[in-house]
């Protein structure tokens, strides 16, 4: 049984013009991707199709949070995600879905399954670098922040570095120096 028959829109009994279709999406619906980068998600999806004469043209749009571990402690928490996608399907001789923005069906076809294309625009809509809003604001205390804090360099004083400084220079460079100032 097809598990993404929910997102298969049969568009060839709908009249021409706009319709307008939303999902709400769960962790089930990344578990048919086999995704597990996220623990929990509550995303609404909202799909505008527009039927034209020759062609379809679907406007995606999604908002909603999905529940990651933190990149820098692993603490799970809540990231807001957002994003919207255009799609114009076009009908030809063979399936062809090498552009990002242009799908091409074969003549004949009566459906359009837009599960893979709701996964992508989500996946691609988190950022790389997940960090707890709670470590940007200085409010999450943890075990694993009081480690990273422990363990950073501590600045050295400024005056213990000129010292260190005066210490290390070639006494051929004051010669030198004396040479400018002597004109």
């Amino acid at each position: 049984m097809n598990k993404t028959k929910e997102y298969l829109i049969p568009f060839i009994g709908l009249k021409l013009g706009k319709h307008h279709f939303e999902y709400q999406i769960h962790k089930a619906f990344f578990e048919i991707f086999d995704y597990q980068e996220f623990n929990n998600s509550d995303i609404k999806v909202n799909v505008v199709l527009e039927k034209k004469n020759n062609f379809l043209e679907l406007a995606f749009k999604h908002k909603g949070t999905v529940n990651v571990p933190c990149d820098m402690t692993n603490e799970e928490f809540d990231l807001p995600v957002k994003g919207k996608m255009k799609l114009i399907v076009r009908f030809g001789d063979a399936f062809n879905n090498d552009n990002e923005e242009l799908l091409i069906l074969p003549h004949g076809e009566f459906q359009i399954d837009i599960s893979q294309y709701i996964y992508e625009m989500i996946v691609l809509s988190v950022p790389l670098k997940r960090i707890h809003p709670g470590i940007k604001d200085g409010s999450l205390q943890t075990e694993a922040l009081t480690k990273l804090k422990e363990m950073t360099v501590k600045e050295v004083k400024k005056e213990h570095k000129k010292e260190e400084n005066k210490e290390n220079i070639d006494p051929r460079w004051d010669k030198l120096k004396q040479l400018l100032t002597d004109k």
